[in-house]
């Protein structure tokens, strides 16, 4: 599973237990989690093999601890955005993590529900792709407008 999968199931259900209680259908149901993710996400909580990991590295002093999602501005709730290219005036993991504080979702990939495409330093394919499906494309300056 991808860093943005693993966020969406952080925001909804907050701990490891709650995951690993889900049924194959509540899992498809989440925000970035596709069929063929979200069985392979509950086929891994269903082997003994992998609890028992769980409860070696508990019993080892590992304890995951319960995430706290930073309640923040909702002014971006709705929208997602896709990063392509090096960003010059501000790191990657903070421009995803200012999104999401504002309540917005990144996405590693575009889509026709992508918002925006974020270009920096030499994008990539990322760009052309937004192009085709005709989703907006900002600079990192008007990026970084959005956030303030």
């Amino acid at each position: 599973m991808g860093e943005e999968t693993a966020v969406a199931l952080a925001r909804k259900f907050k701990n490891l237990n709650s995951i690993k209680n889900l049924s194959l259908e509540n899992l498809e149901n989440v925000p970035d989690v596709g069929p063929i993710v979200a069985k392979s996400i509950y086929e891994w909580f269903q082997k003994a093999y992998n609890i028992r990991i769980i409860e070696k590295f508990k019993k080892s002093g590992v304890n995951v601890i319960e995430g706290k999602m930073i309640k923040g501005s909702t002014r971006l709730s709705d929208k997602t955005f896709v990063l392509t290219g090096g960003l010059e005036s501000i790191s990657r993991e903070e421009a995803k993590d200012r999104v999401r504080e504002l309540g917005g979702d990144i996405s590693s990939s575009v889509s026709k529900e992508t918002s925006y495409v974020v270009t920096g330093i030499e994008p990539g394919s990322k760009l052309e792709k937004a192009k085709k499906l005709g989703v907006k494309i900002i600079t990192e300056k008007e990026f970084l407008g959005l956030l303030e």
